[in-house]
Formats: C-alpha cells, sequence, structure tokens
C-alpha cells in the first residue's frame, strides 16, 4: 500500500509529493517552486517573496466571509539526518517512506513529516472545494530548521488574516500556546599545523549507535550526545598518554542531538593496547549509565593512517579542555509547567583547515536564564582562547490565556471527542514568535498529529492521528471566530 492512498487521501498525497521532492534547509529551491506552482494550478492568488517564504490565498466559502481570516502555517524545509551506512544525498534524492503498522517511517533516514505533513494539510485545505471556511492565507516559512531565516525575513503587510494556526506540532491532542526562544553559540579555535611528533602512531575513535534526536523536543530524555562521549574519551586518552588531535567530526545540526563524532589522534608508540582498555572502560561506563535511555552506544578505537600534521600542542589542550567542560543538555525545568525551561545542545564540534568549530543551540522560555547560559559558555570559552559568537537569536512565544481561537479549538476538540485537549507550551521553538513580533495582535495556536523522534533517521508519523487532526482543523475551520 502506498502512503499517498491512506486516509485522508487528500492529506496523504500531498505528503507523499513533499516526499520526493528534496527540501533540506537553505535548499529549497525545488519544493518553493513545487508549492507555487501548486498555488497558481488552483488560480489561487500566490507570492513568493523575497526570502522563499510561499503565500497562497484563498477567499471564504458563500455565508462565511463574516469569520475572522485564518493563516494555516507551516515550514518548507526538512532536518536532513540518516544513518551512517544509508547513501543519500538529501539535495536530490527523495526520502523512500514506509507503512509499518501504524506508522509512517523512512529507510535510514529522517521523514520530512516535521513539517511536511502540516504543508501537505494546508495545502489539502487549499484544493478542496466541499470545505466550509472564512479566508484562508497559507503561510509556507523558507529555512526554520536552522535559522527561521524565513519568519525573520517575513515583511510587514504581506498576510492579513487574524488568526495563525501553526501546524508544526507533534502531538495529536495537544494545543501549544507558548514556546522557548533559542539562541546560536559558535565557538571557534584557531590552531597552527604541526609536524606529526616522531615515535607516535594514529588512530580513529568513533562514537555511533546513538539515538540523537530534536534539541528541543528530546533535550530531556537523558539521551547520549555523541561530542560529550568522544571528548570525555579523548580528555582521558590526553591525560594518560599525552595523545596529540588531528582531526574531529562530531555532529552535524544545531537542532539535532549528535549521533555519531569521531576524532583522528596520535598517541606515543607501543600503546595500542593500553589504548584499546582505556576506550574500552569509557565505552563501559558510558554505556552502562545510558542503559536505561539511549542503549545503542557503539564505540570503537583503530589503527589510522598517519595524518600529515597535529594541532598545535597548546590549542590542543585547550580544545580537550572546553569542549569536555562545555555546558550540555537541561540547565533547569521550568517551575509552573512540566517542560524544560533552559538548555542547550552540544551540537558540531568540527576540524577544518586552521581552526575547530564548536556549535550549540541554547534554548530558554526565559530570557534573562537564556543570557546567564551563553555568557556561562562565553566563559568557558574565553578563557580557553576561542573566539566567541552568538546570533540567530529568536523571541520565545508567550501564552495568551484570552485567545478567541484557543478557546474555539477546545470546544471543537471536546465536541469532536468528548475530551478536553492538553493545553501547553514547549521547550523547542516555532516560528510563531518571530511571527507575532512581525504581525502584533495575531490569535496564534499550534497543533498538529503525533510525530515521535523529528530530527533522527528514527522520525515517525502516527497514521490514526492524521485523520483525527484533519478532522478537527476542518472542524476549526467550519467555527472560525466571526469578525
Amino acid at each position: 500500500m502506498s502512503i499517498a492512498t491512506l486516509h485522508p487521501e487528500r492529506v496523504w498525497k500531498h505528503f507523499y509529493a513533499l516526499t520526493q521532492i528534496p527540501r533540506p534547509s537553505k535548499h529549497e529551491e525545488k519544493v518553493v517552486e513545487f508549492v507555487a506552482k501548486f498555488g497558481k494550478d488552483l488560480n489561487l492568488e500566490t507570492i513568493v517573496d523575497e526570502v522563499g517564504n510561499v503565500i497562497i490565498r484563498k477567499p471564504a466559502t458563500k455565508g462565511m466571509e463574516n469569520r475572522k481570516g485564518i493563516i494555516l502555517q507551516g515550514h518548507l524545509d526538512m532536518v536532513p539526518q540518516k544513518n551512517n551506512d544509508k547513501v543519500h544525498d538529501f539535495k536530490t534524492d527523495p526520502i523512500e517512506a514506509y507503512i509499518d503498522g501504524d506508522w509512517v517511517k523512512a529507510k535510514g533516514t529522517t521523514l520530512g513529516a516535521d513539517n511536511g505533513i502540516g504543508l501537505a494539510m494546508a495545502m489539502a485545505v487549499l484544493e478542496a472545494k466541499d470545505l466550509e471556511h472564512g479566508t484562508i492565507e497559507a503561510l509556507f516559512t523558507a529555512d526554520e530548521e536552522t535559522g527561521m531565516t524565513g519568519a525573520k525575513g517575513l515583511k510587514p503587510g504581506l498576510l492579513n488574516g487574524d488568526i495563525l494556526i501553526n501546524l508544526d506540532s507533534e502531538e495529536e491532542g495537544e494545543l501549544c500556546t507558548g514556546c522557548a526562544g533559542g539562541l546560536d553559540g559558535t565557538f571557534t579555535f584557531k590552531y597552527k599545523e604541526e609536524n606529526l611528533p616522531a615515535g607516535y602512531e594514529a588512530y580513529k575513535l568513533s562514537v555511533t549507535g546513538l539515538k540523537g534526536g530534536h534539541s528541543g523536543v528530546d533535550i530531556h530524555l537523558g539521551r547520549g550526545n555523541a561530542n560529550k562521549i568522544l571528548f570525555r574519551t579523548l580528555y582521558t586518552l590526553d591525560k594518560a598518554y599525552k595523545i596529540r588531535l588531528a582531526a574531529v567530526d562530531g555532529g552535524s545540526l544545531r537542532n539535532a542531538i549528535p549521533r555519531e563524532a569521531s576524532a583522528t589522534f596520535v598517541a606515543p608508540a607501543g600503546k595500542a593496547a593500553e589504548i584499546k582498555q582505556t576506550v574500552k572502560t569509557i565505552f563501559e561506563l558510558s554505556a552502562a549509565e545510558l542503559s536505561a535511555t539511549d542503549a545503542g552506544l557503539q564505540m570503537a578505537v583503530e589503527p589510522a593512517p598517519a595524518p600529515a600534521t597535529v594541532i598545535d600542542a597548546a590549542t590542543h589542550r585547550n580544545i580537550l579542555l572546553a569542549v569536555y567542560a562545555c555546558p550540555n543538555g537541561v540547565m533547569r525545568m521550568s517551575d509552573s509547567l512540566p517542560i524544560v525551561e533552559t538548555s542547550t545542545n552540544l551540537a558540531i564540534v568540527k576540524s577544518e583547515t586552521g581552526e575547530v568549530k564548536i556549535a550549540c543551540l541554547l534554548r530558554s522560555s526565559v530570557d534573562s536564564a537564556k543570557e546567564d547560559l551563553a555568557n556561562m559558555m562565553e566563559t568557558v570559552f574565553t578563557l580557553a582562547g576561542a573566539e566567541v559568537k552568538f546570533s540567530g537569536a529568536y523571541p520565545g512565544w508567550k501564552p495568551n490565556p484570552s485567545s478567541a481561537i484557543l478557546q474555539t479549538m477546545k470546544d471543537v476538540y471536546k465536541k469532536l471527542t468528548g475530551k478536553e485537549p492538553a493545553v501547553s507550551a514547549i521547550h523547542a521553538g516555532l516560528e510563531c514568535g518571530l511571527l507575532g513580533g512581525v504581525y502584533p495582535g495575531l490569535d496564534m495556536v499550534s497543533c498538529g498529529p503525533t510525530l515521535r523522534y523529528p530530527h533522527s533517521p528514527d522520525e515517525q508519523l502516527n497514521i490514526p492521528s492524521v485523520d483525527k487532526c484533519w478532522i478537527f482543523l476542518l472542524e476549526t475551520l467550519k467555527n472560525a471566530p466571526e469578525k
């Protein structure tokens, strides 16, 4: 059975079409073209703005002209993550989606349901001729996953709606009314290349098998961070054998908990057995610590070809100390909600010619706590001699308990299911904070079907929840508040 024929087919056919279009963050040209053509083929007003956002407008159906205009919003890009044994180019290859019981998954890669399923529902609304709704605007934003540059670049005056329904939440039956803000931290060590010391042998150390996941949604689950484990091991090896680091490659995206990391280092000759034993000891300790949350950890150390050069001794030492000391994970839980308040993800540690760059994503629903965390990390890396840069800040989204659309959606959900929906805020970042800054007064709520393990190759979308969310969305549109 093809996912394109799942129920409701009018949604799933669009989701399938999106899986066939490469759309990793920063490379959304094909999906922008696809969505814009979709709107124009429906003879709907379609705009592509200067940063790659697509806006499609659909008039109210007869008798619904007195309802407030609703903006259906989702993002065009997807997180490109794959298993290390999967051959896949996210810039050119389609996603290989398949059905596994009640779930849609992908073969060895992220699925792109974050946020492809939101786009698919908005497209189904735009295409349908048998629905009741007021004026609809679909806002498809660019580059949400690596900086929210689409939302940041959206100009005032383009949107006319009064209500925004963000379709990027990941739990059916839950209405999100707030989220954390974020900040990118980048720490750069410049190093000199030195000749390989005499009497040294090379090794490659690798950390694999971890679950990874979304650095906002999954940060509290206690999963392993491949970079932290790698540098715990390198620090221990350095204390025992005075190793020298030649290269490091850990993680790939700021908003994905790193699943894999590796380093090439050299050590005095004749220490192979001791080095293997030390790595085995760190592996056993780490595996025991993660046994309940991330049981797939694998570590290996093997002889490697000798590198031409190594990182100079002073910078090598500073890198080991700073990365090992770098804060990572949950810093504080919220006092008022059962969610994370403040966290950071040690996402990327990568050597290039003459530089080692460390990239982190800091999140908090409390601005002062986010600033304090940034200062803490700046202190660690400044002491170690790194260049420090913070950028890409985006605001949190403060809940509005008197929201009219929230009350409508609560009433509709209870009427459909007999249950009250959960109303909460999340630690992950949504574009609502930025969009509310550009369009003050927008009444905003986020919802979506059930999605598990986004930002990792284990990403999976619950099939029954898509139907429930679709029916809920249609009833919400039908019962939208009056002007």
